[in-house]
């Protein structure tokens, strides 16, 4: 198994140990991990802004890059959504088509590809609040939306379990976005604000001082706010937990 490994840019400027953790940790299974060097933009802020198809564009310069390996493995659940599910390039080349299909957050390669059961390097002992972000939650699946009414699952749950000591929590309102949005919090920022602050308020309230998420971007937003704001919140990004770095 010959995988890649995609860093973000937003990653790779604002939080290179989270990508470290990752790394390392995909180095822990036997697999071939190479550190895909040749990386750009998943071209996110340029969808977000209505640039679809300078967006897309993007995707036929990386495609050829990502094409050499069985999987790409990415630390972002919003840039692993970029990839595969909001890339439309029509005249991209048949045989770089199927790299959508084998492109994979974090979450998902442990828990559905390496069917990770135990992680004994892993200890935390302390009760951590779970944020599922909602590109990872509504279109990578990594757990139940609670409007549905489907039975219940939790990858990012089911992960955090095997970490010994640690105890995974929710907020309230636990589906509700924290107001990241890419470059919503840029555009509307005092409702963005309001949304990451209504979000680290209600993990106050609960007791909660440590947040974990496999999207990087809602962790940034939500430690930022509560440090401006006071409150006493520490964020991890989830392999950092799961790599046994904390």
């Amino acid at each position: 198994m010959k995988v890649g490994y995609f860093v973000p840019c937003y990653i790779d400027a604002l939080s290179p140990k989270a990508a470290i953790s990752t790394f390392n940790l995909l180095k822990r299974f036997d697999i071939d991990v190479e550190f895909i060097e040749r990386a750009s933009c998943c071209g996110l802020p340029l969808y977000d802004m209505g640039y679809k198809k300078k967006a897309c564009a993007m995707e036929k310069d990386i495609a050829p890059v990502f094409a050499k390996y069985d999987y790409i493995v990415i630390p972002s659940g919003i840039c692993t959504d970029q990839f595969r599910v909001l890339f439309e390039t029509e005249d991209l080349p048949e045989e770089y088509k199927k790299v959508r299909t084998s492109i994979y957050d974090i979450v998902e390669f442990l828990h559905d590809v390496l069917k990770v059961k135990s992680l004994p390097w892993a200890h935390f002992p302390h009760k951590v609040a779970l944020h599922n972000g909602c590109h990872s939650l509504r279109y990578l699946n990594h757990a139940r939306p609670t409007e549905l009414m489907e039975p219940d699952f939790s990858k990012t749950e089911d992960l955090l379990s095997l970490v010994e000591g640690l105890e995974v929590a929710y907020a309230e309102r636990r589906d509700e976005c924290c107001g990241f949005g890419g470059t919503f919090s840029i555009w509307d920022v005092s409702c963005s604000g309001q949304m990451g602050l209504d979000k680290v308020n209600d993990y106050e309230r609960n007791g909660l001082q440590y947040v974990t998420s496999a999207d990087f971007s809602c962790l940034l937003h939500q430690e930022c706010i509560a440090k401006k704001n006071g409150i006493d919140l520490k964020a991890y990004y989830i392999a950092e937990i799961l790599n046994g770095d904390v």
